[in-house]
């Protein structure tokens, strides 16, 4: 296994790892966590989410960075190459990365401690289920993606031609 093939495959583990322990969060925190804090009386309510955020604030961050590097390195030096002149594909790579970086701010902000961004907090359950949606639709962009290939490339006209160009005078000898 060449040197480019063992760092295509750390980077690749590292976005797809990176990725579940993201996603994987978001839906425990949505659906598992603020159901069951949600029985909690105010006080330790809020104790509880304060050390959830201070604790998952470091995966998040960490995450993102991870997401970031891996994506990059993945598209730019993996993909990128393979796909050039493929309009769908580079189309809904655009969609996928415009998208993951919404999930990020929203993930930034849930686990953030900015003022401005307070009522992001205040109403987690909603924004963590848009950041389910958001993550979700990335996912699929990406295994489409992963499964579609990479297209044929286009054969130029002249090398499926039934007909065999001519470059030089045909010459024929006749028959007495």
């Amino acid at each position: 296994m060449s040197g480019q093939m063992i760092v295509d495959v750390i980077s690749r583990w590292a976005h797809v790892g990176a990725a579940i322990v993201l996603v994987g969060g978001a839906v425990f925190t949505r659906y598992v966590l603020l159901a069951a804090a949600g029985k909690l009386d105010e006080s330790s309510h809020e104790t509880l989410r304060e050390a959830v955020r201070n604790s998952w604030k470091k995966f998040v961050m960490i995450g993102i960075g991870l997401l970031l590097i891996s994506g990059f390195y993945n598209y730019l030096v993996v993909a990128r190459p393979k796909h050039s002149g493929d309009g769908l594909y580079h189309a809904l790579m655009g969609v996928k990365m415009l998208l993951a970086l919404a999930a990020f701010f929203l993930a930034s902000a849930l686990t953030g401690r900015s003022a401005a961004l307070e009522p992001i907090r205040r109403n987690s359950a909603r924004w963590l289920s848009v950041l389910i949606l958001l993550s979700a639709v990335v996912v699929g962009i990406g295994g489409f993606l992963k499964i579609r290939g990479v297209p044929q490339a286009a054969v130029p006209a002249e090398a499926t031609s039934l007909v065999a160009p001519v470059s030089a005078p045909v010459v024929t000898q006749a028959s007495n």
